[in-house]
């Protein structure tokens, strides 16, 4: 099908639905490098004009990627909730917009919202976004409840949870377990205590695991840990008997681009029910930490869509969030600038992208995280991470991610501080999870408003906490 549209004196047309998607995206470098992006703001303007009057019946019969070669889009449309959709059932993308924005004014927008997730597929859920300003992103964003449980809480309302990620270069027990306790001396941990391990070893592994686990038992300290390693190697841990809380992997919006990180959707679902076999978990069973990034397919080289075009990054990204919902995940989150200015380039960019992926991910049903981060060779700064934090905080983001002075010496990247999250809490009056606010306040650490206390680690137990060993 192609479409037009008239605008300025000037016809422009889009060869099926994969491209007009593209055309219409705010700009980014990674959509430039896959040679999909518009040439112009005009053509990026007609094609948004033209998207935004597409029925969204519209991606239930014309597939960005196709159903017989890609599990992906099978799970999808598949999965699809006709109930669920019925209510939206005759909209336009436009007219979806404005359905959520309507709902985000409402005293039960949430409810509305839950009520046509599921009837809202990923390639929907791209499209409103791109014809949505940042304002819109936010307000649906901060309308749109979604939680998950393990040890914590993570997603209730009013609350900013953290991963507080203590990576050490030589995966180094002492080195670790200060960041751990510097970490948890400014209130983060409650969303997860996650390391990247140098190595995926699977004896590494289990020692970083068993070295989180004693301090959390040590310290009664109601959190789950995670080793980032790949889910196969999880897996034999968890079958070992080595003390798993959540089972981590990256994953993507095909077939293809999750093949290349050596999973599918059978090896996923054996990773959930590992875990959940060892009913860990004290106040839920979301088991899973899932991690996307946009440009991750087209780094691969696996982002061609419905007659060999590509697909425009932001959309597979969103895809991903089909296989994350397939998952009931305690954590997903977007990596937002972590690939790199390649895909996309500056803070404008990186600040976009951050507030399109937690919308959609939130439309789409999950307690959405942002690992709010760029690389040192991007066009941005701490400057933009200050905005696009405070931006998600006002939306509602589920979780950030934490480092020791918002530097990770072994991933050579840049994220948030412990310290850039306790202003995130002031400035927009939020709370941790409720579980780790109590754990909180019990040692002495927060006030009953959730601030943080004078506190003496000298005379505290946690004093001894860089003396752990594995």
């Amino acid at each position: 099908m192609t479409f037009r549209q008239h605008l300025s004196g000037v016809t422009y047309e889009f060869d099926g639905l994969v491209e007009l998607m593209a055309k219409a995206t705010p700009l980014r470098s990674g959509d430039q490098l896959a040679g999909c992006a518009a040439e112009h703001d005009a053509e990026r303007a007609a094609a948004a004009w033209v998207l935004a009057d597409l029925p969204l019946t519209t991606f239930l019969e014309d597939l960005v990627v196709p159903y017989e070669t890609d599990e992906v889009t099978r799970l999808i449309i598949d999965g699809h909730d006709r109930e669920a959709f019925a209510p939206i059932r005759s909209l336009t993308v436009g007219g979806l917009r404005d359905w959520l924005m309507d709902a985000a004014s409402r005293d039960d927008g949430a409810d509305r919202i839950a009520g046509i997730s599921r009837g809202v597929t990923p390639e929907m859920a791209a499209a409103v976004s791109k014809i949505m300003r940042n304002q819109d992103l936010i307000a649906v964003g901060a309308a749109t409840h979604v939680s998950a449980a393990f040890r914590t809480t993570v997603g209730a309302p009013g609350t900013l949870a953290t991963r507080l990620q203590p990576n050490h270069p030589t995966d180094d027990p002492r080195g670790i377990a200060a960041a751990v306790l510097d970490g948890l001396l400014l209130g983060c941990g409650d969303a997860v205590i996650g390391i990247n391990p140098a190595t995926d070893s699977p004896h590494a592994t289990a020692d970083l695991l068993h070295l989180l686990d004693s301090i959390r038992a040590r310290y009664d300290i109601p959190a789950q840990s995670c080793v980032l390693s790949h889910i196969t190697t999880t897996i034999g841990l968890i079958e070992d008997g080595v003390p798993v809380d959540l089972v981590f992997q990256s994953i993507a919006g095909t077939q293809g681009a999750n093949s290349a990180f050596g999973v599918d959707m059978a090896l996923l679902r054996e990773g959930n029910a590992a875990a959940r076999s060892l009913h860990r978990g004290t106040v839920g069973d979301n088991v899973m930490y899932l991690e996307t990034g946009q440009g991750s397919a087209l780094s691969s080289g696996t982002h061609l869509g419905t007659g060999g075009k590509p697909v425009d990054q932001q959309t597979l990204e969103t895809r991903a969030y089909a296989v994350a919902r397939e998952l009931e995940p305690l954590l997903v989150n977007t990596v937002v600038g972590f690939i790199g200015p390649e895909y996309l380039y500056d803070g404008r960019q990186i600040i976009r992208a951050g507030l399109e992926d937690h919308f959609c991910g939130k439309l789409l049903g999950l307690p959405m995280g942002v690992d709010v981060c760029y690389t040192n060779h991007a066009e941005a700064d701490q400057n933009d991470m200050d905005t696009l934090l405070t931006l998600l905080g006002a939306a509602g983001v589920a979780f950030v991610i934490t480092v020791p002075g918002a530097d990770d010496v072994m991933l050579g990247y840049q994220s948030l501080s412990f310290h850039d999250v306790l202003v995130a809490r002031q400035t927009l009056g939020l709370r941790p999870a409720p579980e780790f606010e109590a754990w909180l306040r019990t040692v002495g650490m927060v006030d009953d408003a959730g601030r943080l206390t004078p506190f003496d680690v000298s005379s505290s137990p946690l004093r001894s906490l860089t003396a752990a060993q594995p």
